[in-house]
């Protein structure tokens, strides 16, 4: 990993704020010259420090305000058994982030869905296709803090 300076964490800070900034306004905002910022910017994806330029969209103003985290757990461990349970909740859409965790269970997978029955087909899709153990469902009923900043 490279080591970054105060420079490089004031210029990822801005970023992770608003991704649309200008190259001049990015720069002005750190405190840089266009040009030197450029070269930080250019060094940080060159180092794998920055990665795709994405848009956060809003949930619930796209109606898909129903949110729940699932809890996973397999008696299967195997790489052929992996590989399909990986491939399996890649093609679904609607899981928007994918863990493989330890402690009692084995997976979590976070479900943005229109409503409890846009859910139930994702779930249902899910357990139809590979043998599971333990799936736990839990629901969202207040986003408190999400899709927070990095800790730079």
């Amino acid at each position: 990993m490279k080591v970054i300076d105060h420079i490089d964490r004031a210029i990822l800070r801005t970023l992770q704020r608003d991704a649309s900034l200008s190259q001049r306004a990015l720069a002005e905002a750190v405190g840089l010259s266009q040009n030197a910022c450029w070269k930080r910017l250019s060094a940080l994806k060159k180092n794998g420090l920055l990665g795709q330029h994405t848009l956060r969209l809003d949930p619930a103003a796209l109606g898909l305000g129903f949110t729940a985290f699932v809890m996973v757990r397999t008696r299967h461990h195997d790489h052929d058994w992996l590989t399909r349970f990986r491939k399996l909740v890649l093609a679904i859409p609607n899981i928007t982030d994918f863990h493989r965790i330890a402690g009692e269970y084995d997976y979590l997978l976070k479900v943005i869905a229109h409503d409890m029955k846009d859910f139930d087909s994702v779930y249902r899709r899910l357990i139809e296709k590979i043998d599971l153990d333990t799936v736990t469902s839990h629901i969202v009923m207040e986003a408190i803090a999400d899709n927070r900043e990095l800790p730079l």
